[in-house]
């Protein structure tokens, strides 16, 4: 299984700041799992390739603001030849599913 380098920066993102429903981590815990993670996972790094994808996405898709993160997520799929995304999320990716293949984790 993969995981792209965009989503370890939204993980660490959203662990170090203040939820309604979680306190922050601290750095420490949030360095300890950002390193589980990628010891785990292949890790899929933001290359040329990925660029190139995420601009090929831009051509194809109506994009912007926050969907860009969403979209660089879609990119590092195609770039590394990722045909499946497993997430929560699937309402964000739905505009992709002729690109990539999109599964909800239950």
């Amino acid at each position: 299984m993969w995981i792209s380098r965009q989503v370890l920066r939204e993980f660490i993102a959203a662990r170090t700041r203040p939820q309604t429903f979680a306190d922050p981590s601290t750095p420490d815990v949030v360095i300890k799992r950002v390193m589980y993670l990628e010891e785990r996972f292949q890790v899929a790094d933001d290359t040329a390739a990925v660029t190139g994808q995420l601009i090929k996405l831009m051509e194809g898709f109506k994009i912007g603001g926050k969907q860009v993160h969403d979209a660089n997520i879609v990119a590092s799929m195609l770039a590394y030849d990722i045909p499946c995304l497993l997430t929560h999320n699937i309402k964000d990716f739905q505009r992709f599913g002729e690109a990539i293949r999109i599964e909800r984790i239950d």
